[in-house]
C-alpha cells in the first residue's frame, strides 16, 4: 500500500494511492497519517478499505511529505562504505547517530532553498523509513516488526555549515526544504527486502549516485535495535539510513548546487522526487 498525504504546505489531507495511480481521499477516514494510523492494526484498516468508494484526487496535486507530525528524524551518517572513502573517513564501528531538524522536512517536490552564506550545497539520496510502534531495546530479529513503511529522502547538507563551524553535522543539515520526503509511504509489507533497493539521483539530467541498499554497512533491522538502545523510537519517527557514494563533495574537484539546478532521485518501488534549488 502507498500513503500519500496532499494539498498546500500545512494543509494537506491524507490519501492513498490506488492500483491505476490515482490519489484517494481518505480525510473521510483518517484525521491524518501519524500516530496510531502507523501501527500494524491501523495500517490494516485503511489496507480493508476498497479504494474505488473514496474520492479520487484531481491529478497535478501537491505532494506533501507523506507522514504527519514527525516527532524525531535520525539520521544515520557514513552507512555507505565507498561513501565514507570518498568523504576521506573510515567506516565507523558503530552507527553515526545525528538529528536532522523536523522543520526541514517537506513534500518530495518543493523547491529546495540555498540558504544564506551556503558556499556548499550538496546532495544524498538516502532510504529513509518510519516507525508504526514504540520501540525500546528491541532485538535485531523482531526489530522490522516495529517498521510502518519506508519513502525516499534526500538528506539536503550544507558542507561549510556541517564541516567548517565547529559542532555537530545538525547545522549542515536542517535549513528549511533540507528533508524533501516521499512521494508515498510504501508500506513494510510491500517491500520484502529494504537491503536490496536500488538508489539513483541525477543532477541537470546526469547520474551523480547510482547505488543500492545492500552495500549499506548498517541495515535497517540492526539499525532499529541500536537506536532502541540510546532512545525509545515512537510512532512517526523517521529514519534516514545513509548515502551511497556520488556526493558533490566527492568529486574531483567538489561540485556543487546554485539556484537554477535541478535534482531528480529515487529508491526502487518507493518512486522518485524532482527539486529545483532557489535563493531562500
Amino acid at each position: 500500500m502507498k500513503l500519500v498525504r496532499f494539498g498546500p504546505d500545512g494543509a494537506e489531507k491524507p490519501g492513498l494511492l490506488d492500483a491505476d495511480g490515482t490519489i484517494r481521499d481518505l480525510s473521510g477516514v483518517v484525521e491524518d497519517i501519524g500516530g496510531a494510523v502507523l501501527s500494524d492494526a491501523g495500517l490494516a484498516e485503511l489496507a480493508a478499505l476498497d479504494p474505488e468508494t473514496l474520492p479520487a484526487v484531481a491529478p497535478g496535486v501537491r505532494l506533501g511529505p507523506p507522514v504527519a507530525g514527525v516527532g524525531k528524524m535520525i539520521c544515520i551518517g557514513l552507512n555507505y562504505a565507498d561513501h565514507a572513502a570518498e568523504a576521506g573517513m573510515a567506516v565507523p564501528p558503530e552507527p553515526v547517530i545525528f538529528m536532522k531538524a523536523t522543520s526541514a522536512i517537506c513534500g518530495p517536490n518543493d523547491a529546495t532553498q540555498k540558504p544564506h552564506g551556503a558556499e556548499k550545497l550538496d546532495w544524498e539520496v538516502e532510504l529513509a523509513f518510519v516507525i508504526g510502534t514504540r520501540a525500546k531495546y528491541v532485538s535485531e530479529d523482531k526489530a522490522l516488526e516495529h517498521v510502518a513503511g519506508y519513502m525516499v529522502c534526500n538528506d539536503v547538507s550544507e558542507r561549510a555549515f556541517q564541516a567548517e563551524r565547529a559542532g555537530q553535522w545538525t547545522k549542515g543539515k536542517s535549513h528549511d526544504t533540507f528533508a524533501p520526503l516521499g512521494p508515498w509511504l510504501v508500506t513494510r509489507d510491500a517491500v520484502p527486502d529494504p537491503q536490496n533497493l536500488r538508489l539513483w539521483l541525477r543532477v541537470n539530467d546526469e547520474i551523480c549516485q547510482n547505488g543500492s541498499t545492500a552495500t549499506m554497512v548498517y541495515g535497517v533491522a540492526h539499525l532499529v535495535s541500536y537506536l532502541s538502545q540510546f532512545m525509545t523510537l515512537l510512532p512517526g519517527d523517521v529514519i534516514t539510513t545513509g548515502t551511497p557514494p556520488g556526493v558533490g563533495m566527492g568529486m574531483k574537484p567538489p561540485r556543487y548546487l546554485s539556484p537554477g539546478d535541478v535534482v531528480e532521485l529515487g529508491v526502487e518501488g518507493l518512486g522518485e522526487q524532482r527539486q529545483v534549488v532557489v535563493s531562500a
